[in-house]
């Protein structure tokens, strides 16, 4: 069974509390049981993860390596923006498929938000897609997985 790690960084479990007009009203719980239910509609395994600590994602992508997943689709939150060590940790467990997602459109917002360090390291970035972005990313790791078998 395809195994994909999703992992979500800081204040990302205040989605549906902070900024609906940014991040939308469904909350955090919500997205995670729709990750599930897409997860199992595509036989996929999908293990949600939260943390507010740049460590525990870095320990995680790590842990995505050894425990041979088969993915990561990754919304860094803030740290998308500041920590080179998610995007050393991206790229030290090349060729484990890292999609980068963002519900809002980085881009479009303040422009320190539009540097990140890991995507060049990431087979692809969904951003401003909403909470979809996250079912895409689920989608492009399972075609990547299926183009390298």
């Amino acid at each position: 069974m395809t195994k994909i790690m999703v992992l979500n960084g800081p204040n990302l479990n205040m989605v549906g509390i902070r900024e609906k007009n940014i991040y939308g009203t469904m909350s955090f719980h919500d997205i995670i049981e729709l990750i599930g239910e897409e997860a199992k509609k595509r036989g996929i395994e999908a293990d949600c993860r939260q943390s507010n600590h740049e460590g525990d994602l870095v320990d995680w992508i790590q842990e995505a390596y050894f425990a041979q997943y088969d993915g990561i689709v990754m919304n860094p939150g803030a740290y998308t923006h500041t920590s080179i060590a998610i995007a050393d940790a991206v790229k030290a467990i090349a060729p484990v498929p890292v999609v980068e997602v963002h519900i809002s459109d980085i881009d479009e917002r303040e422009a320190f938000r539009h540097i990140s360090y890991a995507a060049p390291y990431c087979i692809a970035q969904i951003k401003g897609h909403g909470v979809k972005g996250y079912i895409e990313a689920m989608d492009l790791i399972i075609r990547h997985q299926e183009q390298a078998d």
